[in-house]
């Protein structure tokens, strides 16, 4: 059991070019075989993934892994597409990932919704978790940093529509798409949706069942419907220190 958790951790410290990583002590051996396992086949499926998409490292393909217009999509190293992942990345500047990045099971992420108007795109950082059922709708541009933890059932829409004519159906008055940009260090509960020109400064924790509409400030707490700042990282620390 020692030799094979170490082996892991070894593994796992080069692919994610991280020497401090730990696994915890409470995995027994059958445990950490079955992890092993999975994982190996994981990248068995990513290396038909690899095919269609500019890759420098291993991926991690889980099943049912759908990627249309691959050639758009740039990733570094382990790159993790867990069970039932959708990447739609037909876009102007297409999907970029940085190193470490994992999607969700049942994750879609979209970047043309309609083909009468090409999306713009997708851009994420390092060391970026996106939990199982999310929405990233790219028609607008969306950039997320390095070091963001993003609950599951987290939605957030780059577009928006135009419905202030009465007398023409909204379907025809078009879009409008100021896009996305999410900071570096943040950190979103389950089921956030965050609504298109919105941008969320570094070092934000954005409490669960949140709607963003509007801008919050970097070290921001932020919580409701809409979401409302209610408390700064920044008081909390000078609190405790």
């Amino acid at each position: 059991m020692f030799f094979l958790k170490k082996i892991v951790e070894l593994l796992i410290r080069v692919l994610r070019n991280d020497p401090s990583y730990r696994i915890g002590s409470e995995y027994n051996f059958r445990e950490i075989f079955l992890v092993l396992i999975y994982r190996a086949l994981q990248i068995l499926r990513g290396f038909r993934i690899k095919l269609f998409i500019h890759s420098n490292g291993f991926i991690f393909c889980g099943r049912s892994v759908t990627v249309e217009h691959g050639y758009n999509v740039s990733a570094e190293s382990s790159l993790i597409l867990e069970d039932g992942v959708h990447i739609n990345a037909l876009s102007i500047n297409g999907v970029v990932l940085g190193r470490n990045v994992s999607i969700g099971k049942g994750t879609i992420i979209i970047c043309t919704g309609v083909i009468s108007s090409k999306g713009i795109g997708l851009n994420v950082g390092n060391h970026v978790g996106i939990g199982a059922q999310s929405f990233i709708g790219c028609q607008g541009g969306i950039k997320i940093g390095s070091d963001v933890i993003i609950g599951p059932g987290f939605k957030v829409f780059s577009e928006n529509h135009i419905f202030n004519i009465c007398d023409i159906p909204i379907r025809l008055q078009g879009e409008t798409r100021r896009g996305v940009v999410i900071g570096n260090n943040c950190w979103f509960g389950s089921n956030v949706t965050v609504l298109d020109g919105v941008t969320i400064s570094d070092g934000c924790v954005i409490a669960a069942g949140s709607v963003v509409n509007k801008s919050i400030p970097e070290n921001s707490i932020a919580a409701g419907v809409p979401a409302k700042i209610i408390k700064s990282r920044i008081v909390l620390n000078e609190a405790i220190g």
